[in-house]
C-alpha cells in the first residue's frame, strides 16, 4: 500500500516536471468547457491510456528479457531510445509528431457543444490521444518503474503502480484545470529549465543504459536513475527504504556465520544449538502470510494460503548461491517426496541475495541442475520474506492444515526436529496412517554435502566494497574504477584476501578486465567455496586453483579437478577446495586465465 501511495505522490509531482509540458495544451483545449462533462471525461481517458501503453511496455521488455540474454539487450535498446529523446529534442520531436497531431484532430470540437454523440465521446478520446502522447516522456519515477519491470518482470503489481502514478498526475491536472489557465502561463516561462532539467536525465538513463549493457548490475541502473529525480521524489523514494523493516544480524537467535553487514544472513552449522522444545509445546505463531508478493512461480501455477488449507506446508526461504541452503536441498527433496502423498506440500521461496538471482532464466536452470520439482515461488521484491517477517537463508516456517505456522527455524542441521514437527502436524490433519515410519538420512554430494563437524574458522567474506572486509592489498580498495593491484599473498594474515592484477571492484562484485587476475585468501576451514560468474558476455571463463602454492591434489573440490583447473559457464557457487579435515591454516589462491570472470563472495564449511 505504501509504494503504491509513493507512485501517487510522484504522480502528483509531475506537473511540476517538463515532461508535462507537451500534455498540457491538450489539457487546457477544453478549459473552458464544463469540467464534469469534458474535463473528467478527458482526464479519465489519459490515465487509462497511459496505464494501459506503459504497462505494455514493461510486460512486453519483461517478455523480451525472458528470452534470453540477447533479449536483455533488446530491453536495453529501447530504454536508450527512451533517453535519447529526452537529451536530444529532435528525436522527440520526430517520435511525437504523428501523437501530436493526432491529439489536435481530437482537441478539435466536432460541432456545437452537445450536439451529436460524437462531442459526448470526443473529451474521452482526447484524453486516450493524450495518454500515449505523455507515455513516451513522463518523468523520473516511471522510468523506475519500467526499468524495474523490463529487467526483473513484470507484473500485476506494475500496472497497479503505473495507474497510481498515472491517477497521482490527472489530479494535478485537474486542480489546474479548475483554478484557471495561470499555472499554464507559469509553466511556460521554466521551460528553458525544464529542457536543461530533461536533458540532464536523458545523459543519467543513457550512462545507465551503458553500464548494465558493459555488464554492471541492475541495482547500478536504479540508483542512477534515482538520481535524475527532483529532491521531492528523492525524498519520497527513501521514504519507501525506511518504512520497510529491515533484516539485522540482533534479531537472530540463533548464531550466525561472521559477518560485518546488517543486512541478511546466512546462518550456518552449529553445535551449541538449543535443545529441541518438546512436540506437544508446539504454539501457534501466526497465520500462513500471503504469497501474491511472488514474482514467478516454477513447477506450479501460483498457490494462496486458501488454496493449501488442509495441507500441511513447509516454506523454505533460500537462494542458490548460498551453500548453507544448498546443503539443506538433499532433506527438503527427501521430505517432499516422503511425505507427499500424506498431505505436505514443500514451497521453496527464493529470495536473492545477488542481482544475478533475480534473472528468472538462472533460477530456473538452478531449480533444475539441482533435481528441485517442487513449487518455487521467486520472491525478488522479498514481499514473501517480509510477510514472515523473515531474517535469514536457510529459514523453514511449517504451516499446519489450519493455516497457521506452528513452529520456525534458522539454519541448517536439527533436520531430525524438522521432521518431527512435519510429521505432527500430518498426524494432527488426520493422517497419521498414511506417515512413513523412521527419519530420512540423504547423502547430499558436492556442494550439498554435510558441513565438516569441525567448526569453520573463516567466514563469509563479501568481495564487493559495499560489504567487504579483510581486504589487504596495498592501497586498499579504489572503489568502481579499474585499478592495476600487486600481489600480497605472501603476507596475508588469517581470514584476510587480496587481488592481483586489473579489476574493477563494485558494489557487490569484482570484476577481471584482463586474463591473469588473481585472487588470494588464507584461510581455516574444511571446504572453500566461490561465488563466480562468467564475462558478461557470457563467454565461459578458465581457472585454476592453487593451495600453498601447489595443485589441490586429493583436496580439490567437485568444481575443480586434481590439477586445480575449472571453468565458469554461470553464475552461482562453485566448490574449489575439499580437504579431508579443516584443522589447518592454508593459503588459497585462484588464476583467472580469462578476462571478464565476475567474483561476489567467499562461503566456508
Amino acid at each position: 500500500m505504501l509504494i503504491l501511495l509513493v507512485a501517487y505522490l510522484g504522480g502528483v509531482l509531475t506537473i511540476l516536471s517538463p515532461c508535462i509540458l507537451p500534455v498540457l495544451p491538450f489539457v487546457f483545449a477544453r478549459a473552458d468547457r464544463p469540467f464534469r462533462s469534458h474535463g473528467l471525461p478527458m482526464l479519465l481517458g489519459m490515465a487509462l491510456a497511459f496505464a494501459a501503453v506503459a504497462t505494455l511496455a514493461a510486460v512486453g521488455g519483461g517478455w523480451i528479457v525472458t528470452l534470453n540474454e540477447y533479449g536483455r539487450y533488446a530491453a536495453l535498446a529501447m530504454l536508450a531510445l527512451f533517453g535519447a529523446t529526452l537529451l536530444f529534442p529532435a528525436v522527440a520531436d520526430r517520435m511525437s509528431r504523428p501523437l501530436v497531431a493526432l491529439g489536435l484532430r481530437m482537441s478539435e470540437p466536432h460541432g456545437p457543444a452537445g450536439a451529436g454523440t460524437a462531442s459526448a465521446f470526443s473529451p474521452l478520446l482526447l484524453g486516450v490521444g493524450t495518454g500515449l502522447l505523455w507515455a513516451p516522456c513522463a518523468g523520473p519515477i516511471l522510468g523506475l518503474i519500467l526499468t524495474g519491470a523490463a529487467l526483473n518482470g513484470a507484473s500485476a503489481g506494475t500496472s497497479l503502480l503505473l495507474l497510481a502514478y498515472a491517477a497521482g498526475a490527472c489530479t494535478s491536472l485537474a486542480a489546474a484545470l479548475l483554478f484557471g489557465g495561470r499555472l499554464l502561463a507559469a509553466m511556460k516561462r521554466s521551460l528553458h529549465t525544464g529542457e536543461w532539467v530533461r536533458r540532464v536525465a536523458g545523459a543519467a538513463v543513457l550512462v545507465g543504459v551503458g553500464a548494465i549493457a558493459l555488464g554492471l548490475d541492475t541495482g547500478l541502473l536504479a540508483r542512477l536513475s534515482v538520481g535524475t529525480t527532483s529532491a521531492l521524489e528523492q525524498a519520497l523514494v527513501e521514504k519507501i527504504k525506511k518504512d520497510t523493516p529491515q533484516p539485522s544480524r540482533e534479531s537472530l537467535a540463533e548464531p550466525v556465520a561472521l559477518r560485518e553487514d546488517t543486512g541478511p544472513v546466512r546462518v550456518s552449522e552449529k553445535e551449541d544449538r538449543p535443545a529441541p522444545v518438546p512436540m506437544r509445546a508446539l504454539k501457534v505463531e501466526g497465520n500462513f502470510p500471503s504469497l501474491a508478493g511472488a514474482t514467478e512461480w516454477i513447477n506450479s501455477a501460483p498457490l494462496t494460503p486458501e488454496a493449501l488449507r488442509g495441507k500441511v506446508v513447509l516454506v523454505d526461504f533460500w537462494t542458490y548461491s548460498c551453500i548453507n541452503c544448498l546443503r539443506t536441498l538433499p532433506y527438503v527433496r527427501a521430505w517432499a517426496e516422503k511425505y507427499r502423498d500424506a498431505g505436505l506440500v514443500v514451497i521453496g521461496v527464493h529470495t536473492p541475495e545477488f542481482a544475478f538471482e533475480k534473472r528468472s532464466a538462472n533460477v530456473r536452470k538452478a531449480t533444475k541442475d539441482l533435481g528441485i520439482d517442487f513449487p518455487v515461488a521467486m520472491d525478488n521484491d522479498f514481499a514473501i520474506w517480509r510477510g514472515f517477517d523473515n531474517r535469514a537463508w536457510p529459514a523453514f516456517y511449517f504451516i499446519d492444515a489450519e493455516g497457521r505456522i506452528r513452529h520456525h527455524q534458522f539454519g541448517e542441521s536439527r533436520y531430525d526436529k524438522a521432521e518431527l514437527v512435519i510429521q505432527q502436524l500430518l498426524a494432527e490433519a488426520g493422517q497419521k496412517t498414511r506417515i512413513a515410519t523412521g527419519l530420512v538420512a540423504p547423502l547430499g554430494r558436492g556442494t550439498q554435502a554435510a558441513p565438516s563437524t569441525e567448526p569453520a574458522l573463516s567466514g563469509e567474506t563479501y568481495l564487493g566494497h559495499e560489504r567487504a572486509h579483510g581486504f589487504a592489498s596495498p592501497g586498499g580498495i579504489a572503489r568502481d574504477r579499474a585499478t592495476v593491484y600487486q600481489p600480497a599473498s605472501s603476507s596475508l594474515r588469517t581470514n584476510q584476501w587480496a587481488l592481483a592484477g586489473d579489476w574493477t571492484v563494485e558494489a557487490e562484485r569484482a570484476v577481471l578486465n584482463g586474463a591473469g587476475g588473481r585472487i588470494a585468501y588464507r584461510f581455516q576451514a574444511r571446504d572453500l567455496h566461490l561465488v563466480l560468474g562468467p564475462a558478461a558476455n557470457g563467454k565461459p571463463v578458465r581457472f585454476r586453483v592453487r593451495v600453498d602454492g601447489k595443485p589441490p591434489l586429493a583436496d580439490h573440490g567437485s568444481d575443480t579437478d586434481a590439477e586445480g583447473y575449472g571453468v565458469i559457464d554461470a553464475q552461482k557457487l562453485y566448490q574449489l577446495v575439499r580437504q579431508a579435515t579443516g584443522a589447518k591454516e592454508r593459503l588459497f589462491e585462484i588464476e583467472f586465465l580469462d578476462a571478464g570472470a565476475q567474483a561476489y563472495a567467499f562461503t566456508f564449511g
